[in-house]
């Protein structure tokens, strides 16, 4: 009877252990046609890198606020070329484009020059940056500036929220005007070679501006004039220099030293058919008449560098003053101050 009870036993483990082993054998069958992947559900794998995804697709006119320096050579009108390309296509790039913008939406390009040996330059770009800072977009600010001196600046411009461009030249000037007159030309030849669209405006950094303003001047179509207030607290003078105008239509234009008549009183005698220079600070135009041959009579659209761009700017306003707007309309309100 023991012995039965034993074999019953032994019986029963053998069973057992059969069932086991089939069970495991057709796990095992079906796990070797299941996908590849499926084996990874079941391990850990250290992550390498954590990339972050943006919300919403980024404004093509934020990428540039990373930009730092851009070394322009004299062969070179603006082109950033990359080493061993000599003939790159021309960018994408912000404010690109023939159509027609609505004036709420057209970028203003805000030319800023620069000089080494002002003191008081830092200070001035800052306070500058923080008025560009409360403009409606789209705007994009370019400062130009000598090579050895752009490292202070261009860290000070990252932390400003302005979208810019910082480029550099590296000549060697004695002569302010001279220089101030390069580096227009190394911002403008910029322009020309990415056609930016948009509204040019030449804006020293120690200028004070009405935030108006900059709404006034999107309405510009070919060009624009606005009389500037200048002064000197050293001479103790102030001056108007800018256009007489009505109807937003120049009928003239005034220097006149204010420093003895704090009336503003205009008459004839104060008015010019046609001034020698307008002030740099007193005029705008639309970008396209640097890179639309066909539309402003330019002889070539191909960029230049031994082309003065600032003197064929003033000579073509000089010349057709029926394509001025005055601005605000009948330019009866100072907006700009140059000190």
């Amino acid at each position: 009877m023991g012995s039965l009870d034993r074999s019953k036993k032994r019986s029963h483990l053998l069973k057992k252990a059969l069932v086991h082993f089939s069970l495991c054998f057709v796990m095992g069958f079906f796990t070797g046609f299941a996908p590849h992947s499926t084996a990874t559900l079941f391990h850990h794998r250290p992550v390498k890198s954590v990339g972050v995804v943006p919300s919403a697709p980024v404004d093509p006119m934020e990428r540039v606020i990373d930009a730092s320096l851009i070394q322009i050579p004299r062969s070179f009108p603006a082109a950033v070329l990359p080493e061993g390309d000599a003939n790159p296509p021309p960018p994408k790039d912000v404010g690109r484009g023939h159509e027609p913008q609505s004036p709420s939406r057209r970028l203003l390009i805000v030319v800023t020059t620069t000089r080494s040996n002002d003191r008081l330059q830092g200070a001035y770009l800052r306070r500058l940056a923080h008025t560009l800072r409360l403009v409606p977009p789209p705007l994009l600010w370019v400062v130009v500036q000598a090579h050895a001196d752009a490292l202070a600046t261009a860290e000070m411009l990252r932390t400003t929220g302005v979208v810019y461009r910082h480029l550099t030249f590296m000549e060697n000037f004695t002569d302010p005007e001279a220089e101030a007159d390069h580096q227009r030309n190394v911002a403008l030849s910029h322009v020309e070679y990415h056609r930016l669209a948009g509204i040019v405006l030449f804006a020293a950094a120690s200028n004070v501006y009405d935030l108006r303003f900059f709404d006034e001047i999107r309405e510009i179509e070919a060009f624009g004039t606005w009389t500037v207030a200048v002064m000197s607290t050293n001479r103790k003078r102030a001056a108007l220099d800018g256009p007489i105008c009505h109807s937003s239509k120049v009928e003239g234009w005034i220097l006149k030293d204010l420093s003895d008549d704090k009336r503003l009183l205009v008459t004839s005698t104060d008015l010019n058919q046609k001034p020698p220079k307008i002030n740099i600070s007193g005029f705008g135009f639309n970008s396209s008449i640097l890179w639309d041959p066909e539309r402003w009579g330019r002889p070539t659209s191909l960029p230049d560098t031994s082309q003065d761009s600032i003197k064929f700017v003033h000579d073509v306003i000089l010349e057709d003053e029926t394509k001025l707007k005055g601005i605000p309309a009948d330019c009866s309100r100072i907006m700009v101050w140059q000190l």
